[in-house]
């Protein structure tokens, strides 16, 4: 894959897929988003998400948890949010919203790690 904006068009092909980010989690800042619905503000769910990923490394590493983390998955009662770090990218990770409804978590799981392996930036 060539670049964000094509890895950010290929998350949003997941069933059920609504919103995705490209996300540094250093600064909170987003390096391309993409979204499909009203009121959504992917902006702040990135940022916000960078807290979840920098809180879980914290606590890896004060238990000396090593290794690294495949997803982070955060279950709503309409949606899943799922949170994918890019260690062979840098300080990024890689934000997909789902509905619930039209989407599929075990395939959507399957397809970010997937698509992870190809991203370059």
């Amino acid at each position: 894959m060539g670049n964000i904006n094509e890895s950010l068009d290929r998350v949003m092909e997941i069933e059920g897929a609504f919103a995705c980010a490209v996300v540094d989690y250093e600064s909170g800042m987003t390096l391309g988003t993409r979204c499909t619905v009203n009121g959504f503000d992917i902006e702040v769910a990135a940022s916000g998400n960078t807290e979840v990923v920098r809180s879980k490394m914290g606590v890896m590493e004060a238990l000396k948890i090593s290794g690294a983390i495949d997803d982070i998955l955060i279950s709503l009662d309409t949606q899943y949010h799922l949170i994918r770090p890019l260690p062979n990218i840098g300080n990024l990770f890689l934000y997909v919203a789902i509905d619930r409804k039209r989407g599929n978590l075990g395939m959507a799981r399957h397809k970010v790690a997937a698509l992870e392996k190809d991203m370059t930036i």
